[in-house]
């Protein structure tokens, strides 16, 4: 009775597969967490087993929608990563290069037909994106159907079960092998690299500072009367700015050409190491509520200046005009998704968020230094968003012939670059092309979690088969093929390419697009240092990761 529903309402069956898809992908076994889209997937080949099936052209749609959000969220990211992170960046390639030849050669090994050995990529890898350009490859060789969809259930079922065995492999790689491997404690590790980026000090998993790093106090002037405000400033690297003076009841603007007289009392912010060294400098603190009316702003701006790119929070304080740095202090950097340690080493990179606190008009000034100010907002530019993917279906649609092989980049390709591409003319011309993130976010999770529940109950009836043929085989190659490019990339990366340790294991993280990786990692190292590298590798790898779907599947039909 329940099969004959799903088949005669397929659509109970799509949402009954996100509903307990990400139920099941929300459940933690130690470090390990499958996470929706796997989840989605187990429940989609299950319910599979009843015939029911998602219409081709809804599952189109939402391919298209995702890898173009995905694109267009990751556009600024990737084309700032290109050249100057590039031993973070070559990393990616270590992946790309090690994946595709340790797939053809386990397709080689085991005579596997295309359709497995791409989901075996995308399982191996990690990279869901995959399933759907690879899929949309096999649809394209001259085939009967009936193959072509045996092929294309080959690809999810391979995928589901390397994934797995591919996921806990990386977990355990990055959190727990690799530091053995070099020889570190990796908390130590993360802690020294902290406090050399210029970190006060390690937080455990789950802490926060109890004290925030920017502070202000109302003070009366004793030991600094005679001395200029801009004077003062300088003293203590501009990391303190006085906001307000108040003189015998009347307010003096606090410009830096001010000299500072006894008994003003005056509102301080900024940087709290640097206040609780300026306090006895200055004079005494007092308790009047004088500074009750002085407000800040916190406002998120996109960083498009090229000459902050690879700059040093420390480096860009040191090279900014005093006039136009005044009162500004950036609180938190954003890199893709993930917060960055916001430490005086911190490198910020074009297509960063930083968060700045200061004075209303402080705070305006200095973002228009930086890029732009991101106003929140929750509408979406539908006409950007349309023509994007309408040029992404266009480009998908270019063909080459290379030796022997018909390469085309299909929907997910061409709309994975057009998001590139838009997401890069977004950050140059902030005034169109709006997509908040919020409902990037959606489009990415709901159209892969869509197309992967489609496919899979597509693919639930082949399943079973091509486990029963090839066995452990698939969990053995899955493993296989994840670990080979973390091992090379630990290797290059300490021994060539110089670099530290926690940053290292989060790029492998990235290169592999693992968020549940780089997640245990942190939890290990005890502060966000990882993060660093998993930014950059995870921006290229996860446009270059879902490009490699067709070539495997030309290559691999090539060669059968």
């Amino acid at each position: 009775m329940l099969w004959q529903l799903l088949v005669r309402q397929p659509e109970i069956a799509l949402f009954a597969s996100l509903a307990i898809g990400f139920f099941i992908g929300s459940l933690k076994f130690g470090p390990i967490q499958l996470g929706g889209v796997c989840g989605t997937l187990i429940v989609a080949l299950i319910l599979g087993q009843s015939g029911a099936r998602i219409s081709p052209d809804l599952k189109n749609i939402a391919f298209a929608l995702f890898i173009f959000a995905l694109g267009f969220t990751g556009g600024p990211q990737f084309f700032a990563n290109i050249g100057r992170g590039w031993r973070y960046g070559a990393l990616s390639l270590v992946e790309v290069i090690f994946v595709v030849a340790l797939v053809l050669g386990i397709a080689a090994a085991l005579r596997l037909d295309a359709g497995t050995a791409a989901g075996l990529l995308a399982g191996g890898a990690t990279e869901s994106a995959v399933i759907g350009t690879a899929s949309e490859a096999v649809a394209r060789l001259n085939l009967p159907a009936a193959e072509i969809a045996r092929l294309q259930a080959n690809i999810v079922t391979a995928y589901s079960v390397s994934y797995l065995f591919g996921l806990v492999a990386i977990v355990l790689f990055v959190s727990q092998i690799a530091p053995l491997i070099v020889r570190v404690n990796l908390r130590d590790e993360a802690e020294r690299v902290w406090r050399q980026l210029g970190g006060d000090g390690a937080l455990a998993e789950g802490q926060a500072p109890a004290v925030s790093p920017l502070a202000a106090r109302e003070l009366k002037v004793t030991t600094a009367a005679g001395l200029a405000i801009g004077d003062l400033e300088k003293r203590f690297g501009h990391d303190i700015s006085v906001q307000r003076v108040v003189r015998e009841r009347s307010v003096v603007k606090a410009q830096p050409a001010v000299v500072l007289k006894a008994g003003d009392r005056i509102v301080i912010a900024g940087r709290r190491g640097a206040l609780l060294d300026a306090i006895p400098l200055i004079g005494e603190e007092v308790f009047s509520n004088g500074g009750s009316d002085v407000f800040v702003e916190k406002v998120d701006v996109m960083l498009t200046n090229r000459a902050m790119h690879g700059l040093t929070l420390a480096q860009a304080r040191a090279r900014a005009n005093p006039a136009e740095g005044r009162g500004v202090y950036v609180a938190a950097v954003t890199r893709l998704d993930s917060t960055i340690p916001a430490l005086p080493g911190t490198q910020v990179q074009r297509g960063d968020v930083l968060t700045l606190v200061g004075a209303k008009a402080d705070v305006a000034r200095g973002a228009a230094k930086l890029g732009y100010i991101i106003r929140a907002t929750q509408k979406t530019d539908f006409v950007f968003l349309g023509i994007g993917v309408l040029i992404g279906i266009a480009i998908g649609r270019l063909s080459a012939h290379v030796g022997g092989i018909d390469l085309s980049l299909g929907t997910g390709g061409g709309c994975l670059l057009a998001g590139l591409v838009f997401g890069w003319i977004r950050s140059r011309y902030p005034l169109i092309g709006s997509l908040p993130s919020a409902a990037a976010q959606i489009l990415k999770d709901f159209g892969l979690c869509t197309f992967i529940a489609a496919v899979g109950l597509s693919a639930g009836a082949d399943a079973l088969r091509l486990i029963r043929e090839f066995g452990i085989a698939l969990p053995i190659a899955g493993i296989a093929i994840t670990l080979g490019p973390a091992i090379a990339s630990l290797l290059i990366g300490r021994l060539l390419l110089k670099l530290e340790v926690p940053m290292l294991l989060g790029a492998i993280a990235g290169q592999q697009c693992s968020t549940p990786a780089i997640s245990a990692l942190v939890g290990v190292t005890g502060n966000s240092t990882p993060v660093i590298g998993y930014t950059i590798t995870y921006a290229i790898s996860n446009v270059l990761l879902p490009l490699l779907g067709p070539l495997v599947v030309g290559l691999v039909s090539k060669l059968g």
